[in-house]
């Protein structure tokens, strides 16, 4: 059963960006909602050389564990299989994991390139810091046998910097199909967070929470500097569009925001590009955190220009309505991505994760749906 949620009365004004000229709304069939790893939360997948899903999860056992059975910080599963009969095996961490997990964090950006898997990381526990801040500093980690062992860089970003929690811009496997227009980069994601001292526990806590004004940077490095291990100064930001609509490119201080929202972004996100439609696809939270306050924008390049797909009201969040799952359900949702592996034209398998507290959301949950496209007048 097909329930399309979009058809609920909306406000423009509300929405950050016009209406998508490309996708009219979502159809989500709730019968096919699957759960595991329950008290594992998170999951950014990206589809790897190998051909399977990789992804990170935190504070649980991952995949065949439990909120405190074989639970880690930060895990890294294997995800093997179709939409609708997939299997998930812990890699890095986690219950009967194939390698132990060498260091703590959080992650919700993972891309594979080439042979190898790439990681942004953010801390649980900064050095010297007796409480939790994922706000304060980011790394990249990276593997060269899928998952297997990590290694991270030296350097960092910083919410100095007005950067926190970023993603990678996925597309086909081992990256595979960038448009020539995008030139030969790995595209990311950055959050800005709402203020440079901001702390997500201890004596200022703010929690994690949806940041204002609402600002997402985007930078970019070249495919082989990646894979050869960049400097931090390798990294472009996006810096605003040329008289001819161009983007420019320059150092982290010259970088100007991407997209913006009055509502506020959240301390996450999720980027993809979708072949079929030719368009870059975001989501994210506004307005309140940790409940089904999604958006999700659409644009014809990682630089914009934006349009707005969903946007999940408080008086109707995202899964308000699921006809045909029976899996206990909290309007929690805080993370909501679309593996680029299970794209099939219209058709999507997305996944999902929500802050139930080791229950309901707080897992790694799936449901197959389909893309309605607009139809030209």
């Amino acid at each position: 059963m097909l329930v399309c949620l979009g058809l609920f009365a909306r406000s423009v004004a509300d929405e950050p960006y016009p209406k998508s000229p490309i996708i009219e709304r979502l159809q989500f069939d709730w019968t096919t909602h699957r759960r595991a790893a329950q008290g594992s939360d998170n999951f950014q997948l990206t589809w790897a050389q190998d051909g399977h899903l990789y992804g990170a999860w935190g504070d649980g056992g991952g995949f065949g564990g439990s909120n405190s059975e074989g639970r880690v910080g930060l895990g890294v599963a294997r995800i093997e299989g179709t939409a609708r009969e997939f299997r998930g095996t812990n890699i890095w961490g986690g219950a009967d994991a194939q390698n132990p997990a060498q260091f703590d964090g959080k992650s919700w950006g993972m891309i594979g390139v080439g042979d190898q898997l790439h990681m942004w990381v953010v801390p649980d526990k900064p050095p010297g810091k007796d409480y939790r801040n994922h706000y304060e500093f980011i790394r990249l980690a990276s593997s060269r046998d899928f998952g297997a062992t990590w290694n991270k860089a030296g350097w960092k970003f910083t919410s100095f910097d007005g950067l926190t929690i970023p993603t990678f811009l996925n597309f086909g496997r081992a990256n595979w199909g960038v448009p020539e227009s995008f030139g030969d980069y790995v595209y990311s994601y950055f959050i800005r967070p709402s203020d440079p001292k901001i702390q997500q526990q201890g004596n200022d806590a703010a929690g994690l929470i949806v940041h204002h004004p609402g600002t997402i940077y985007l930078a970019r490095v070249a495919t082989e500097q990646l894979q050869s291990g960049p400097d931090r100064d390798r990294f472009e930001f996006f810096a605003g569009l040329s008289p001819n609509d161009q983007p420019k490119w320059g150092s982290i201080d010259e970088k100007r925001p991407v997209f913006r929202d009055s509502n506020g972004v959240g301390w996450c996100m999720s980027a993809c590009y979708h072949p079929g439609f030719q368009r870059v696809l975001i989501c994210t939270e506004h307005g309140e955190s940790k409940a089904g306050l999604l958006g999700l924008f659409d644009a014809p390049a990682p630089w914009g220009p934006w349009t707005t797909v969903e946007y999940y009201r408080p008086g109707r969040p995202f899964g308000a309505q699921r006809p045909g799952s029976e899996w206990p359900w909290e309007n929690n949702v805080f993370f909501f991505a679309f593996p680029t592996k299970w794209f099939d034209g219209l058709d999507f398998t997305a996944n999902f994760t929500g802050a139930g507290m080791g229950k309901d959301n707080d897992s790694f949950n799936t449901v197959s749906g389909r893309f309605v496209r607009k139809i030209r007048r």
